[in-house]
């Protein structure tokens, strides 16, 4: 850990002198070694479970409420488990990797040597405020590289707690972080970084994309969209729609990799119908006034569901409010709701909904269901429940997705030693695992020439001796 007890960037700090001075002391300090990794990311460790009251409590209050054992369980936990990975498993990711040396040049050696990339940049979206800032953070650090902070502008009472607990921890030539709205988010995004990260929305990572390309910074995009379930005909509906109910209503639904919409053999609708409410009511026993729902994040986000809601009903969809009504809830705490008979002209198939809505689809074959996945853009990550081997291999054949949990939801993303990430409109690059170390790494090639090779032959003048060699080689 290098630098103690400093304040972080403030918004008035010009952008440019910041990454200056980041970049700065990374040239004068070099990379560091793996007990410095290795002590800041326990530092950052044992900071986190200090402070677990005043994280839990700074969220609720961004979020108006949300269940602190959420809180816990989704973001602090998952964030100590990733840092647990990285400290465990730093040392052979930064070992250098023998490689194979070509045929004619066997005196020689090869190697790859990973080494930090330099100044990352990390923009970090509202809804998860702490894991999905703090783990690109240590994965960036496990790496060796400064980093450049941007939290979402919505998250100003949990932005200024880690602003304070990273300043605690790191010099602001190490770890800075940067508050302001989205025009200081467009300046952030268009800094000449070594890499930029952003999680975000589809419409904005574009955005992101296009100004990072104007310096040709590399950038990793954690995006969304429609993440399907599918459901295999006459699997047990009571062990999916808990599954379900889990993935579509932790944090209200306002999570990146939640089940979107599901796919329901059309034999099965009626029970899976009859089995959700169940699930719900058994989560949630007070309906939306229970003290584990997480309401809608704010007004705006309550009104752009509403909307998609009134727009699916104009258009002819059936739309049902399910589990407990439950006394006296807030406005912001949305009921859940289950909409039938979509079609394609509604928003509420268009768009990532973010929320507690769950629109269900039926299907008649497997065939069908994965059309219909394959027919939209890549999601961000795919869920189908059933055991049949070869039901599971067709659909993970037939389908391109993010990552993929079977029989069960969001669990994908609590497996450290997986690679997380997008594709296509899902995004771009991955973190997690080796791939996050790696994703912020230079991966730099060596060879060792001996002192002799018969590559050597091979240079002008050329005569016999090259005319058989490349015969050889060549051959």
């Amino acid at each position: 850990m290098r630098g103690q007890g400093q304040s972080n960037a403030s918004p008035a700090v010009d952008l440019d002198q910041l990454l200056s001075a980041l970049r700065a002391a990374y040239r004068r300090d070099g990379a560091p070694s793996l007990a410095e990794r290795r002590a800041d990311l326990a530092a950052l460790r044992a900071a986190l479970i200090e402070n677990r009251r005043q994280l839990e409590e700074a969220i609720n209050a961004d979020f108006g409420h949300r269940s602190r054992h959420e809180t816990s369980v989704m973001e602090l936990g998952s964030t100590i488990s990733g840092i647990d990975y990285l400290h465990k498993h730093l040392r052979r990711m930064m070992r250098p990797e023998k490689r194979h040396v070509a045929l004619h040049m066997r005196m020689g050696s090869a190697r790859v040597e990973y080494q930090p990339l330099g100044v990352v940049g990390i923009m970090s979206p509202w809804n998860y405020p702490l894991v999905l800032a703090l783990m690109p953070l240590a994965t960036a650090l496990a790496a060796g590289n400064r980093v450049l902070l941007k939290p979402s502008e919505f998250t100003p009472t949990i932005n200024s707690l880690l602003e304070e607990i990273l300043g605690g921890l790191f010099s602001k030539e190490q770890v800075a972080v940067v508050n302001g709205d989205a025009a200081v988010g467009a300046a952030f995004s268009a800094l000449p970084f070594d890499h930029l990260m952003f999680t975000g929305s589809t419409a904005v990572g574009r955005k992101v994309m296009q100004a990072a390309s104007e310096h040709l910074v590399p950038v990793t995009l954690e995006l969304g969209g429609k993440s399907p379930v599918i459901i295999e005909a006459g699997h047990p509906l009571d062990h999916a729609c808990n599954g379900i109910v889990f993935g579509k209503l932790v944090s209200g639904g306002q999570t990146c990799i939640a089940p979107d919409y599901a796919l329901v053999h059309e034999q099965d609708l009626a029970g899976f119908l009859t089995h959700y409410e169940a699930a719900v009511v058994a989560a949630y026993p007070d309906g939306p006034a229970s003290e584990d729902y997480t309401w809608v994040f704010n007004d705006r986000h309550l009104a752009r569901l509403n909307d998609l809601l009134e727009d699916a009903l104009a258009k002819g969809a059936t739309v049902r409010e399910v589990g407990h009504k439950g006394q006296n809830a807030h406005p912001r705490a949305m009921r859940p709701t289950v909409v039938l008979n979509v079609s394609d002209d509604m928003a509420i198939a268009q768009e990532e909904i973010f929320g507690p809505i769950l629109p269900v689809f039926t299907y008649r074959t497997l065939e069908e269901a994965i059309d219909f996945v394959d027919a939209r853009p890549r999601p961000l990550a795919l869920y189908y429940f059933g055991d049949d081997k070869a039901a599971q291999r067709k659909v993970l054949d037939g389908t391109t997705s993010g990552n993929v949990t079977l029989n069960g939801t969001l669990l994908h993303i609590a497996q450290d030693d997986l690679p997380f990430g997008g594709v296509g409109a899902s995004g771009m690059g991955a973190y997690h695992g080796i791939e996050g170390f790696r994703r912020l790494s230079h991966a730099k090639g060596i060879f060792a020439q001996g002192r002799w090779n018969v590559a050597t032959l091979l240079r002008p003048p050329f005569g016999k001796m090259a005319e058989r060699l490349l015969r050889f080689v060549l051959r």
